[in-house]
């Protein structure tokens, strides 16, 4: 049985000679990220000749090949074959906690987001933990892993101006996302919290992300002092 398709899609756009951009929507929807994912899956475990290597995003999948062995056109070919096989066997994804402490000068922009979405702190707080979170990908900088599913009650555009200096840790939240940093970097996210939680890890060479794309994510509230000593050297 064939994969159902979102209407109009996909969509196929040449980059440059050596990938193929695989558009399967326009909105960040788990449906539509779903697509994305079981054609990664499909590329993974029957790759065509020439294939590199796939990127999986929001909407859209960029696969990358070799154009001495193959080509845009074929590449098409390939994964409308690919889609049309049948239902895909997807692994199990794994679930993940993630401490998250609220507290103080760890959480910048609490008070802020409380403010402008008409909530208190407290209640803030319980709405990102309810949050249902999904890795959706991976950007930016290393280990910038995008969730989707903040609630809608803590909704917010991103700032109009980003904030240097933001240490490794930030949980940030803008629009539907929500990511952990993982280096000092600028962000113009929302700063909601901090975590102790590894999530990008220099000196692995095996697995330095702790996520894979479609893996689910929950954050766990830790006190102040848990937060401190998790963090002690």
């Amino acid at each position: 049985m064939e994969l159902e398709r979102p209407a109009g899609f996909p969509r196929y756009r040449p980059v440059a000679d050596r990938r193929l951009l695989v558009e399967f929507g326009e909105t960040i929807d788990e449906r539509v990220h779903n697509k994305v994912v079981e054609l990664d899956m499909a590329l993974a475990a029957s790759p065509f000749d020439g294939f590199a290597e796939a990127v999986p995003a929001y909407a859209s999948i960029l696969i990358s090949f070799d154009p001495i062995v193959t080509d845009h056109r074929s590449v098409e070919t390939k994964v409308d074959a690919l889609l049309s096989a049948g239902a895909i066997h997807r692994r199990p994804h794994a679930m993940h906690e993630v401490e998250v402490c609220y507290d103080g000068d760890l959480a910048p922009d609490l008070d802020h987001v409380a403010e402008v979405t008409g909530l208190t702190r407290e209640q803030v707080v319980e709405a990102h933990l309810s949050g249902d979170f999904s890795v959706f990908m991976y950007g930016f900088a290393p280990g910038y892993a995008y969730l989707a599913g903040v609630p809608e009650a803590i909704r917010l555009p991103r700032k109009e101006a980003a904030v240097r200096g933001v240490p490794a840790g930030g949980v940030v939240i803008a629009g539907q996302q929500c990511l952990v940093t993982t280096l000092t970097m600028p962000t113009g996210w929302w700063i909601i919290g901090r975590s102790p939680t590894l999530i990008f890890d220099s000196a692995s060479k095996e697995r330095p992300f702790l996520f894979d794309v479609g893996d689910r994510v929950s954050f766990r509230r830790v006190s102040r002092a848990q937060f401190d000593a998790k963090r002690a050297p």
